[in-house]
């Protein structure tokens, strides 16, 4: 379950982002209908926004500050770069909607490997073929459907992250990312691609 203040956070960065691309002022029931969260949400994010001197509200509209601009760009910027990275395995829809998730769970060591690996021609092998105890990184998620690549992105399970197959046990395998370690079924570890050289 997401808590809830990484609910705020998400909303404030899909604020800062729709703001970004529309390079406007909009109306707050404009970006309600856009997000789909809780109007409680969103009003908190706005206030906190405000708070945060990024956005500043004009009666009924929003428009960035000159801070919020700059947190804007470079939301867009890492969405952009996702969306294209995504537009490579799946059309223009599922891209966007994969990057919208993905962007608010990585920051910008991961987005340069995610420009790295874009410019490799190989898609990589999935995880379950990797050898063990070799750090690779993720070049790709082809799990169907957005719940569940969301779960899977929420664990820090994304491209552009190393990761350390640690253990091959019936029906799952060990990985470990970072500091931690996770089980994955071996349904869902067969559509991690990996790259064992990058």
């Amino acid at each position: 379950m997401v808590k809830k203040d990484n609910i705020l956070r998400i909303v404030k960065e899909d604020i800062l982002r729709i703001l970004g691309e529309e390079e406007k002022k909009l109306s707050t029931e404009s970006i309600k209908e856009e997000i789909r969260v809780s109007h409680s949400y969103i009003s908190d994010a706005i206030n906190a926004l405000e708070k945060e001197n990024l956005i500043h509200i004009e009666g009924d509209f929003i428009k960035l500050t000159d801070n919020g601009q700059d947190r804007a760009k470079y939301i867009v910027e890492k969405h952009l770069v996702l969306e294209n990275y995504f537009k490579r395995t799946k059309n223009k829809k599922e891209a966007h909607e994969h990057a919208h998730i993905l962007e608010h769970y990585i920051f910008e060591e991961v987005i340069k490997n995610i420009k790295k690996i874009s410019t490799f021609k190989e898609s990589g092998v999935p995880l379950t073929e990797c050898k063990l105890h070799k750090e690779v990184m993720i070049s790709d998620i082809t799990i169907p459907g957005n719940d569940l690549f969301e779960r899977i992105i929420s664990m820090g399970v994304f491209p552009g992250e190393k990761i350390i197959l640690t253990n091959k046990i019936p029906g799952s395998v060990i990985v470990r990312i970072g500091y931690k370690k996770l089980a994955i079924g071996k349904d869902i570890a067969k559509e991690i691609k990996i790259l064992e050289h990058y």
